[in-house]
């Protein structure tokens, strides 16, 4: 007796022959938990369909999405950070460098690349949260001041895409220093009369909301972006009072006058591209 088996020719299938569906072809939606093939996630630039949920993506995506057919030329891309103040928490911060690098592709938490948006020239400069959470070092500081100075010299404006836990412990000071280095430097942009905008993501907190992810020309956000310094947790200690509901969500912001307006991803190039026209002319 066969059981559970098709005798038929050329239906029967042995467990050895069964394909398994790749990792990542299919992943669920962080909001309403469907499930997302990656064509359609690619298609849809990574925004769920079901729900309008904008699922986080790094500087590849945010390049591809933004740049004229993905092409683009990346500025400073060996950039690493040292270890100045031989730092060690749980591993020695060498070890974690080495290992994110490895691990992500990545050489820092930030990407610059100059290219086209529906044909006018941009810098853009786009944070990447999966190294060590996005955290502001020596480096995104560098990469930022440095892809300023470019577009000065180039008359280029210039686009950053924050998404960051804020600055990196590791660095401690040098960390902070970035925070009044990239302002310095927004500050020379904007004396030189070129366009700045600065697009905030989930998340975009601490010293990133306090420096260069404000400062923009015209400050927008993705829909239900986290945006804010300190945690709510607290924020909430401090006060002794309870907060609002959405608190620090970029609708949120919106409405108390920290932003310019909210755009839905699939509409970005095309909004960035109207804004860059107005600035030009």
């Amino acid at each position: 007796m066969t059981w559970f088996k098709r005798e038929i020719k050329g239906i029967s299938t042995t467990t050895e022959e069964k394909k398994e569906t790749p990792d990542g072809i299919w992943n669920k939606c962080p909001n309403c938990k469907k499930p997302l093939h990656y064509s359609e996630q690619v298609e849809n630039q990574y925004v769920c369909h079901y729900c309008g949920y904008h699922i986080r993506i790094g500087s590849k995506e945010y390049f591809s999405i933004l740049f004229d057919n993905n092409e683009f030329t990346e500025l400073f891309e060996n950039l690493r950070s040292g270890d100045p103040l031989h730092f060690e928490d749980t591993k020695k911060y060498v070890d974690r460098l080495a290992e994110t690098i490895s691990k992500t592709g990545l050489n820092d938490a930030i990407r610059s690349a100059t290219g086209k948006i529906d044909g006018q020239d941009l810098v853009i400069a786009c944070m990447d949260f999966n190294f060590i959470g996005g955290s502001m070092g020596s480096v995104v500081g560098e990469k930022i001041a440095l892809s300023i100075d470019y577009c000065i010299a180039y008359k280029v404006p210039f686009l950053i895409i924050s998404k960051s836990g804020g600055a990196r412990m590791m660095e401690a000071a040098f960390s902070l220093m970035q925070m009044a280095k990239t302002s310095a430097k927004l500050a020379l942009l904007a004396q030189a009369k070129i366009p700045y905008i600065s697009l905030l993501t989930d998340p975009t907190t601490g010293g990133v909301t306090a420096s260069y992810a404000m400062l923009g020309d015209v400050n927008i956000a993705e829909p239900g972006s986290l945006i804010g310094f300190a945690g709510p947790r607290v924020i909430k200690e401090t006060i002794k009072k309870d907060l609002p509901k959405g608190f620090q969500t970029a609708e949120f912001v919106l409405e108390h006058g920290f932003l310019d307006f909210i755009v839905d991803r699939r509409e970005l190039k095309e909004k960035l591209a109207t804004f860059l026209k107005m600035m030009g002319n």
